[in-house]
């Protein structure tokens, strides 16, 4: 797989309504999982909110969004990141170091509960990323 950039959009609670919209638009293959399927709610009210979707036309547009939990602020106009995401460890890995310098590491590159390498960072200029490193398969 080759390493993908797509724009990662947040929402506050209507994930599901706007991918569903936007796939309506542009059709394709949309797959959407919620916090409790991740088993990652942190309180019971987040558990059909969405964490990850993917919505993938036939033409090539692909994005991803999810819900933001009520832990973490959620602002208008700032509610999209860069997503770099692929099975290449050692690209991915050094993209996000590059990436790091003078930035605010939000979550660091680490192992996470879905089995993937993931982090997250702002970079210097106040842009949001997510880095992806897919597990191999077993």
């Amino acid at each position: 797989m080759h390493t993908q950039l797509n724009p990662y959009l947040s929402f506050k609670d209507n994930t599901r309504e706007a991918m569903e919209f936007y796939k309506s638009i542009f059709g394709g293959k949309l797959e959407m999982n919620t916090f409790k399927e991740y088993n990652a709610s942190q309180d019971p009210s987040e558990d059909n909110k969405i964490m990850h979707s993917m919505l993938q036309a036939e033409n090539g547009i692909t994005f991803m969004a999810s819900d933001t939990p009520d832990r973490m602020e959620y602002k208008t106009g700032t509610n999209f990141s860069m997503s770099l995401s692929g099975d290449n460890e050692a690209e991915l890995t050094n993209y996000f170091k590059q990436l790091s310098a003078g930035a605010n590491i939000t979550m660091p590159l680490e192992k996470a509960i879905w089995g993937d390498t993931f982090g997250m960072l702002t970079d210097k200029f106040g842009i949001n990323w997510v880095v992806n490193i897919t597990a191999p398969k077993a």
